[in-house]
């Protein structure tokens, strides 16, 4: 009965601030960016439960853990030092005055208004919603599986149920309170994620031996394949796949809408400086303790004997919450994967809606964009429910994504020089490598979750080498859109 006390409490808190949240919006900047007036401690967690959905928790900790032992742990610092604390220091404080001082409130603008290319506008929101709007069904979905384990004796056992619930609440606050709502309920399920996460590391180093037996036991196991030592090796049994998983956890975060979205939001210099701490340390908390919680899942499952399926590696961090937590503290963790999901598919929607509405509708008032962002819950969730191959294909569309923006959005900060073919041409390479090259795999029926990581990496580093250097070698001139003196400013001076 607790279990749904706990979770009846949590649904009814993120619909009330929903419902109040909307007292605070009156125009369509308000909906979509909060007024641009949010601060530090909205911002810091707004950024850092859009980055961590329920999949590090379910998939990834489990996955990378039992694959790499404690090495796994660097991702979880890589996504802290790079995917946080380099984004933040590299984008926030510029894309908040060059955002603001171009009048650009998504992605997509920005590409017209600071290469004078509507064709680039309308291609990125072609882009966001062709991958967004699958990429948050498989949240929808991953969510569906939570629900349907941990209440197997109610209605909530079928997974079409339970994800129309989670639509139906992501809806409503969105609909109601916008990013303001978003916010606040970031920063509520932020908190709720820390000390669940602290609580998790600690419960897991205890049930391990300690952390000095724990270490020792995992540094014991040996396989067919791999030595004693392996799992407790400074990066695990293979490197080279380490650090690609790395780089694409990380490096990608700055060439994705919803994560770039929060620069655009925050309130000034004061926060950005307050925010990039905050965030990085969150990021820190989530990332390292949910990946160095999955180095002992060997451990873990020799001395509890944990009973998975191993075909399928993401049963494995469920099995061993089952296993080592109580039904009440079982209760809060599924509160906390639903609020690191739900804060995810918030944030996409967010990015989608009003892209949408301003790009194909040319329409930039509350209604359609309110409306657009029920329409795009509703889209989520029937791609979620019925079977299709695009949800199979959601492996890819992170890499995608970032893929095809980090090039020209990152360069278009900084550099004066570049011009639109090489904006375009940094979004094709970076996508192409991606859609290309995931259908050669699903065609050759290679493993997608050995490919994903390196093409996402390689459209990555494509996209920052291929955007500068059409540019130059092209023969048009760089278009120096209204506010580029915000392009060479310092920050001191723009303060000024």
């Amino acid at each position: 009965m607790m279990k749904y006390v706990i979770l009846g409490a949590f649904l009814l808190l993120m619909v009330l601030v929903g419902v109040f949240s909307s007292r605070k919006v009156k125009t369509t900047d308000d909906y979509v960016l909060g007024g641009r007036k949010i601060g530090p401690w909205l911002s810091a967690f707004a950024y850092g439960t859009t980055y961590f959905s329920a999949v590090i928790f379910v998939g990834y900790a489990g996955r990378f853990g039992w694959n790499f032992g404690l090495a796994s742990t660097w991702i979880g610092i890589g996504n802290a030092i790079l995917g946080t604390l380099v984004a933040w220091l590299l984008l926030a404080e510029r894309t908040r005055r060059v955002s603001r001082a171009m009048g650009a409130s998504t992605m997509a603008e920005f590409f017209r208004k600071r290469y004078d290319s509507p064709g680039l506008e309308r291609f990125a929101a072609l882009i966001i919603f062709v991958f967004l709007i699958p990429y948050s069904a498989s949240v929808y979905q991953g969510l569906g599986y939570i629900m349907q384990s941990f209440f197997s004796d109610s209605i909530l056992s079928d997974i079409r149920v339970s994800m129309l619930l989670m639509a139906v609440i992501t809806g409503i606050y969105l609909y109601f309170g916008g990013y303001v709502s978003t916010a606040v309920n970031s920063m509520i399920q932020g908190l709720i994620m820390t000390f669940g996460v602290i609580y998790m590391v600690i419960r897991v180093v205890s049930l391990s031996g300690g952390l000095v037996d724990g270490v020792a036991g995992l540094a014991a196991i040996s396989t067919d394949k791999l030595p004693a030592g392996t799992f407790t090796s400074v990066l695990g049994p293979s490197p080279l796949d380490l650090v690609t998983l790395l780089l694409m956890t990380s490096l990608g975060t700055m060439g994705l809408p919803q994560m770039i979205s929060k620069f655009n939001s925050i309130r000034d210099r004061k926060a950005v400086k307050r925010a990039t701490i905050m965030s990085t340390v969150f990021a820190l908390i989530i990332g390292g303790g949910a990946y160095f919680m999955g180095g002992f899942a060997r451990i873990l499952n020799t001395r509890l004997s944990i009973s998975f399926d191993a075909a399928n590696l993401d049963t494995l961090m469920p099995a061993i919450f089952q296993a080592i937590l109580s039904p009440e503290m079982m209760a809060i963790l599924v509160i906390l994967m639903l609020s690191a999901s739900m804060s995810t598919l918030a944030a996409v929607v967010l990015v989608s809606a009003p892209t949408f509405s301003k790009t194909i509708l040319k329409r930039d008032s509350m209604l359609p964009m309110r409306i657009l962002s029920l329409l795009f819950v509703l889209i989520s969730y029937l791609v979620a429910v019925i079977p299709s191959a695009i949800v199979t294909l959601m492996s890819f569309s992170w890499g995608a994504v970032s893929g095809a923006f980090i090039g020209p959005y990152l360069w278009g900060l900084y550099d004066r020089k570049l011009t639109r073919f090489g904006a375009a041409a940094g979004m094709v390479t970076g996508l192409g490598t991606v859609v290309i090259g995931g259908a050669v795999v699903l065609l050759t029926k290679s493993p997608t979750g050995l490919w994903a990581p390196r093409l996402a990496v390689l459209a990555l580093i494509l996209s920052l080498v291929v955007t500068p250097l059409v540019s130059r070698l092209g023969a048009s001139r760089a278009v120096l859109p209204e506010g580029a003196r915000y392009l060479d400013e310092s920050p001191d001076s723009a303060a000024r």
